[in-house]
Formats: C-alpha cells, structure tokens, sequence
C-alpha cells in the first residue's frame, strides 16, 4: 500500500517536501541526496520547524549520514538513522516532548 503524497510548500527549500500518513504520524518527507553542502543542512532546519508535535515526524533522505546536523539538533530531536538499498541513508527525526521547544534551528551553517 502506498501512502499519497502532497506537495508541501516550504519557503527557502532547495528540494521538493511532500507531506503524507502514515503508521499514525504526520510525515514530512525530502531528499536532499542531490544536493551539496550546505543544502541538506538548510532543508533538514527548515523541515525541522514543521515538527510541532510528537504526530509529527521528519524524513530526510541523503548520500551519507548528515555529520553536522547531528550536534545541532540530537538534543532536541530524536534520530534514527538507516541505510536504503541504494547506498542512501534515510533519517527519520522526531519531535521530543519538552526539548523540541527549545530547539535553535536559526544556524543553517553546515560544520561537518
């Protein structure tokens, strides 16, 4: 079963966002695996300011694991990270009760 995606408008992105259900998330969806630095970084903060709630989760697709994204948000957010069949990671970041909040996603510099 496929989910159905929709074109999701997000100002300052470089790549396409798309937006669908599924397993009772609210998922929020972009691959920057294209793109070079400091694109993914860009695109993973701005998706990141779409995660207002724990429904919510972000799906970033990319060439490599993002090294310097990790310290900007792993207190705020949580990770798990996955190798597609094609070589590509897929990270899908999630909204922490009460970290979140908290979150500077102001700094789009990429520093790894």
């Amino acid at each position: 079963m496929s989910e159905t995606k929709s074109v999701l408008a997000v100002e300052g992105a470089t790549v396409p966002f798309y937006q669908y259900e599924k397993d009772g998330f609210t998922c929020i969806e972009f691959d920057s695996s294209m793109c070079i630095p400091p694109e993914p970084m860009v695109n993973a903060l701005l998706g990141l300011a779409l995660v207002k709630d724990a429904r919510t989760k972000l799906i970033m697709i990319n060439h490599k694991s993002p090294m310097g994204l990790y310290p900007k948000i792993d207190k705020h957010f949580g990770i798990k990270e996955s190798k597609l069949e094609d070589g590509k990671v897929k990270l899908e970041i999630f909204y922490k009760e009460g970290f979140s909040e908290q979150a500077d996603l102001s700094d789009k510099s990429c520093n790894g």
